[in-house]
């Protein structure tokens, strides 16, 4: 079975900080290709053309492709720590770009560094963290008579109803981790006497938010 990753929560994620003058604008998107964070990139070097900098960083869980640049920053003060930041949060498919726009005060190295840290930390809170996970989607369906006991079995699974059909029985369209198949199974058979089972259609990566 394929292992959990994490991807931003949002497709978007925006914060601001100043720092001796300087202004930060962080951003962060969910990506999937190259192509996607490169275009991101891009886009923020050309809408922000008057800015000191736009640094970037970007990781793809897809061959596990991991890019930064410090786009004339000192070497390793700006693209390194936002990458730093992604990996620390064991993001994929992400690309953040941390806008600079100078304020006459020079910050030195380590203050580079810890601005640069703080524009990913935030970006990342802004979109927020998803746990992708391997999930089996089933089909359960069941007569009528049955019915209120299967919905008050199934969470003891972490099993959700995506979707009910009202038809000569009602069929549930259901969601739960992938490997709980058997048990879930067991638990329906010894409760409706073997006269409902759960079919698995399909297997997925599916999401929730931890952060």
């Amino acid at each position: 079975m394929e292992k959990d990753y994490f991807v931003p929560f949002d497709a978007y994620g925006e914060d601001r900080f100043e720092e001796k003058r300087s202004k930060f604008t962080s951003r962060l998107w969910r990506v999937e290709t190259p192509d996607e964070a490169v275009a991101k990139i891009k886009e923020m070097r050309e809408t922000h053309w008057d800015a000191a900098h736009n640094c970037w960083a970007y990781i793809l869980r897809e061959g596990n492709i991991m890019r930064y640049s410090d786009d004339g920053e000192p070497q390793g003060t700006a693209g390194m720590p936002i990458l730093d930041v992604l990996r620390h949060e064991n993001l994929v498919n992400v690309c953040c770009v941390v806008t600079r726009y100078f304020g006459g005060i020079l910050l030195g190295t380590g203050g580079l560094v810890r601005a640069y840290t703080q524009g990913a930390q935030i970006a990342v809170q802004a979109a927020g963290v998803m746990q992708m996970s391997m999930f089996s989607v089933v089909l359960i369906a069941c007569p009528y008579n049955l019915y209120e006991i299967v919905q008050h079995l199934l969470p003891d699974f972490d099993c959700a109803v995506e979707e009910t059909d009202y038809g000569a029985d009602v069929t549930l369209t259901c969601s739960l981790p992938a490997g709980g198949e058997e048990a879930l199974n067991r638990a329906l058979a010894d409760t409706t006497a073997g006269q409902v089972y759960a079919e698995v259609v399909e297997t997925k990566f599916m999401g929730r938010r931890i952060k």
